[in-house]
């Protein structure tokens, strides 16, 4: 769904206690994504955007799609962050592991000449562990939706093309939060595992009857907010100022 859509109630719950600036993701700004689109571009305007803001520094959070382009802006601009929050990040940019290369090559095997509503509705279950029903249908979908498997598809080849070194993120010496549902894949498990070998301040939060595709507002729960406000509880760290990045599982 759209950035504004994925962060309402985030939104809603802070209220005054943040400055939220909310920005979707560049693949849907038309109605067909570019046919030069890359992870560069995300990149670049993400920092265009927060250089609109005149954010010299500030707190960034992504989902999904909007969670790998936060990652590598984060490996690429680390000295802009005050930190950073993701919740099960599409990707983690760089050179996958055994393991989330096995993972990969399964979604891209399943997705492969699939286009539209079958695109999503295989795209939707792959995500989800086994046994975990996928969320039923309300009715027609709405226009945004028309825009997400070509988006989606662009994304998870501008995924593969980016080149990023992992060891980036060892220059992250701000705190990150990492969230992730337990009925969602593996893959955010193992992502988990990965980025908490490599940022020097990571918290990783598992929460339960949660995965990818639940609303918004079952995301965002009580918890899970008081776990972004304890990452901005710093002492170096002025009241959060928050670009949000859109996602592109499902968003």
């Amino acid at each position: 769904m759209p950035a504004a859509m994925r962060y309402a109630s985030l939104k809603a719950a802070l209220g005054a206690e943040v400055e939220m600036h909310i920005k979707d993701l560049e693949v849907y700004a038309r109605d067909e994504p570019p046919p030069d689109y890359s992870i560069g571009q995300e990149v670049a305007a993400l920092a265009a955007f927060a250089d609109s803001l005149k954010l010299e520094q500030f707190h960034l959070l992504g989902y999904s799609g909007g969670g790998f382009v936060s990652l590598a802006f984060a490996g690429t601009y680390p000295e802009r962050l005050l930190s950073l929050a993701v919740f099960e990040p599409a990707r983690v940019p760089g050179k996958l592991t055994l393991r989330e290369a096995t993972l990969d090559r399964q979604l891209r095997r399943a997705l492969a000449g699939k286009t539209g509503p079958e695109f999503m509705r295989i795209f939707v279950t792959q995500q989800l562990r086994q046994g975990v029903e996928a969320p039923p249908s309300s009715g027609p979908p709405p226009p945004w939706m028309g825009k997400r498997p070509a988006g989606l598809a662009a994304m998870l080849n501008a995924f593969g093309s980016y080149e990023f070194e992992r060891s980036q993120l060892r220059n992250c010496n701000f705190p990150v939060f990492y969230g992730y549902g337990d009925q969602t894949t593996e893959m955010v498990g193992l992502q988990a595992e990965v980025l908490g070998g490599l940022l020097p301040d990571i918290r990783i939060r598992r929460f339960a009857g949660m995965h990818h595709f639940v609303p918004p507002e079952q995301i965002y729960t009580p918890e899970h907010i008081e776990g972004l406000r304890e990452l901005w509880d710093t002492d170096k760290a002025p009241s959060p100022t928050l670009p949000t990045n859109g996602g592109g599982r499902g968003n």
